[in-house]
């Protein structure tokens, strides 16, 4: 196969490039955002990727998850996203695991040997516990906070979850976080105040979505972990 990563060591250096391919990714979440960082983290050569999501492709995924197709419907989104990784890196190794992360399930998830954990998911609970264990194991995590609601990808930010103002779930996380002693998260959030919640053709009150801001999420999470990898992040 042509070298698909020639552009890459361009731009960070062949040395780089190696520390990618030698690297171990966790990414907990793999719909609207979490899906787009797996796409970047496999375009850039990423070694290993372990996925976790226990949910399946639906039709309203449509709009806005990278992974989800008129053939993937009804599909794992892990096995999805797995097989969409290895049509573009046949050598990438990838973890697919059908469960959902939780406090009370969390001692069964070894986090120690990730050279970074890309927390993509949206229940509060698991936000917060993935955030406690890799503050005590000193894994580097990144966090996505609310991309539902809203409509403009340019007011997306990389700060610590300490600067964060406006996004409703950033408040949550940052009271709850400080709680439990973790003075430290990044994560990439939105000073546009998000609008009204929408009602599905069932009833249930979820998030409305478009397909750009989650997607530029992923990808500026996808960023952070690349240059962290190689050295060219703070």
């Amino acid at each position: 196969m042509e070298n698909y990563l020639e552009r890459l060591c361009m731009l960070y250096g062949s040395e780089a490039v190696e520390k990618i391919k030698s690297a171990k990714v966790a990414v907990f979440g793999v719909g609207g955002v979490g899906g787009y960082v797996v796409e970047a983290l496999a375009r850039s050569g990423v070694g290993r990727l372990d996925l976790f999501d226990n949910d399946s492709v639906a039709p309203s995924n449509l709009n806005r998850q990278i992974i989800a197709t008129r053939q993937t419907i009804g599909m794992d989104k892990v096995k999805a996203a797995a097989e969409r990784v290895h049509s573009i890196n046949p050598d990438c190794e990838v973890g697919e695991f059908c469960v959902f992360f939780a406090p009370e399930n969390a001692d069964e998830f070894d986090l120690s040997g990730y050279d970074y954990v890309v927390d993509a998911i949206d229940h509060v609970p698991a936000k917060i516990e993935l955030a406690v264990r890799c503050d005590r194991l000193g894994v580097r995590l990144i966090s996505s906070m609310g991309t539902g609601n809203k409509l403009h990808p340019e007011m997306l930010e990389i700060a610590d979850i300490s600067k964060t103002s406006v996004c409703p779930l950033a408040r949550v996380m940052r009271r709850e976080l400080k709680k439990r002693g973790v003075s430290r998260l990044l994560c990439v959030y939105s000073k546009e105040q998000p609008r009204e919640s929408g009602v599905d053709e069932n009833g249930k009150r979820c998030p409305a979505s478009n397909a750009f801001v989650p997607a530029t999420a992923g990808l500026i999470i996808s960023s952070c972990v690349i240059n962290y990898l190689t050295g060219n992040f703070q």
